[in-house]
């Protein structure tokens, strides 16, 4: 099953070093059954960008975790807007074993445990121009969950720009750029 895993710079920085990773919560998201009900119009192709995006969007949860938690004296902890800690990341996998979810949402699924480097697929990052707009989107997600319009607003503007595609190779020197 090909899931897409939300990830963060520093979360790819970890998967190029140990050649493994495991998300939090192991949760990542796929085409499920539930997620093709919901879409019965949709072909593979669009539930594919459905479910990317529904990882994109956790990702710019798990940025706002990470930046949450850093610790401002701590050497790389840049987190200010133009700072590639706000540059959304998903990791497109394929996976044996992923347990659906539906309680938690359409495309959620449970990995039965870490991602092998070999088995990546493809990564997705945002570009250094959607950084503004991820640095804000981060601060009012919450917020756009609990139906403030103006928040959705700002989510939407992040969520407008696409991600890159790069092939597993690339992540390294993708990496050593930023």
């Amino acid at each position: 099953m090909r899931v897409y895993i939300p990830a963060t710079i520093p979360l790819l920085r970890q998967l190029v070093a140990e050649q493994q990773l495991l998300p939090l919560g192991a949760t990542a998201f796929a085409v499920t059954p539930t997620l093709r009900e919901a879409y019965a119009a949709g072909d593979d192709d669009e539930l594919a960008e459905v479910a990317m995006q529904e990882a994109a969007r956790a990702s710019m949860r798990l940025i706002g975790a990470e930046r949450d938690g850093l610790d401002d004296d701590a050497e790389g902890a840049a987190t200010t807007p133009g700072s590639p800690v706000y540059r959304r990341a998903v990791i497109a996998a394929d996976v044996a074993g992923a347990k659906l979810r539906p309680d938690l949402d359409d495309a959620v699924v449970k990995l039965p445990g870490p991602i092998a480097f070999k088995q990546v697929a493809a990564v997705h990052v945002d570009l250094a121009e959607a950084e503004p707009q991820v640095a804000k989107a981060v601060d009012v997600i919450d917020a756009a969950d609990l139906g403030d319009t103006d928040a959705e607003f700002v989510l939407g503007d992040a969520e407008d720009h696409q991600l890159a595609w790069y092939a597993p190779q690339e992540l390294p020197f993708l990496l050593e750029l930023l």
